[in-house]
């Protein structure tokens, strides 16, 4: 059944919903919906209180590891990272508290896969691929879709098929795909590419990007037949937005 699932998104310190493609290097170029007063804190006891588990701390640039060490310290065990992991911090981060890593970047020198970095990774964990989520996040190119990195504005060589998820599959517990297209922009969830990777993965996923309101919760549910979870960041009424009151999150969740 598809489950809504939670995220702290972390930018400079500070947690914000950002429109995904504008992540960049230029600071000029960032838009950003919300920007919280709270604490990465104050999120992560919210969630440990109604036990949303399977949610993503995500380490958007530097600057963030003391408020994702926030969040995992209140919720140990409870939480996902991601953000600049590779095999060096793979293990740190386990040991701060993570449920477990998310990685993108560190596994696509200059664009190109490396399995090599992906299993030097697993090794780190020591070869405990329960610990391991590998992020595909994902821009449109060609009417398909690509692997895309360093804040979602490289796209790499690796287009997301039957074929690439069933390479990855041995190695991680659960993918999370961030549709960066749609990231912040809350008109509506990718469900060509949600029914494709129902079909294609094995094991469980997390799609995020254009969520707007509850009915989305359905949508993915259908076009899934319930075997993605979604992430609602934007459209929150915890993050100022309208679309959707996080007390129906929690209620969907229960119902389903």
């Amino acid at each position: 059944m598809t489950k809504f699932r939670p995220c702290i998104d972390l930018h400079s310190g500070q947690v914000k919903q950002i429109v995904g493609g504008t992540l960049s290097s230029v600071a000029a170029d960032l838009k950003t919906n919300y920007v919280s007063k709270l604490p990465a804190s104050h999120y992560a006891e919210l969630y440990k209180k109604h036990d949303l588990r399977g949610g993503h701390v995500v380490m958007l640039g530097p600057g963030n590891d003391e408020a994702a060490k926030e969040a995992l310290r209140t919720w140990p065990a409870g939480l996902q990272v991601a953000g600049g992991i590779t095999d060096k911090n793979a293990k740190y981060w386990i040991d701060m508290g993570a449920e477990k890593v998310i990685i993108t970047s560190f596994l696509f020198p200059e664009g190109k896969f490396s399995l090599e970095r992906l299993q030097s990774v697993l090794a780190a964990l020591d070869g405990d691929r329960s610990k391991l989520v590998l992020d595909l996040s994902c821009r449109k190119k060609d009417n398909t879709w690509f692997v895309a990195m360093n804040r979602w504005q490289t796209i790499t060589e690796m287009e997301i098929t039957q074929e690439s998820i069933a390479l990855l599959e041995p190695y991680c517990s659960e993918f999370l795909i961030h549709a960066a297209d749609v990231e912040g922009l809350q008109q509506g969830v990718d469900e060509e590419l949600v029914s494709k990777l129902s079909q294609w993965c094995t094991i469980p996923i997390t799609y995020a990007g254009g969520a707007r309101n509850l009915q989305d919760l359905e949508k993915v549910h259908v076009s899934s037949q319930g075997k993605v979870d979604l992430t609602i960041g934007s459209a929150l009424d915890i993050f100022g937005g309208s679309g959707v009151m996080f007390d129906e999150c929690i209620e969907w969740n229960k119902t389903h």
